[in-house]
């Protein structure tokens, strides 16, 4: 009994991306999210940057962006499979969330940002007013 084995090559840009070494479904930067009592805690693996120079964050149109840079050493004759070079990440944040209730650390290569989870308003109703259409004479 012989088992056939058909092997795909792989597309042209599937080659340019991996060699690229990113993809938007490949990001740089992992985060994951979860609710902790009442704050919600995002964390992001950034190993081998300095926090006060290489990580900036901010809030802006209810998201908080992430951007850094990860800076190479220089070396002779080395082989290298970390990514170095810029990064960023838009993250949703809760309903209502200030710059100012976030908190931010950096432990160990890892980025920890606390906020506030809020549940969010509930559902307002907006009164739909009726009227007499003003007719056109032109």
């Amino acid at each position: 009994m012989s088992i056939q084995v058909r092997r795909e090559s792989p597309s042209l840009l599937t080659e340019l991306t991996n060699w690229m070494g990113a993809t938007a479904l490949d990001p740089q930067v992992r985060v994951e999210e979860w609710v902790e009592g009442d704050r919600r805690i995002i964390r992001a693996d950034i190993p081998g940057v300095d926090p006060q120079r290489d990580i900036q964050l901010s809030v802006d149109g209810g998201m908080l962006h992430l951007r850094g840079e990860r800076r190479a050493e220089k070396r002779e004759r080395h082989r290298t499979e970390i990514r170095y070079g810029s990064f960023a990440r838009v993250i949703p944040l809760p309903p209502g969330t200030r710059a100012q209730d976030i908190s931010a650390d950096y432990v160990d290569g890892v980025l920890t940002v606390s906020m506030p989870e809020t549940t969010g308003s509930e559902a307002e109703t907006i009164p739909v007013t009726t009227g007499s259409k003003k007719s056109e004479k032109g």
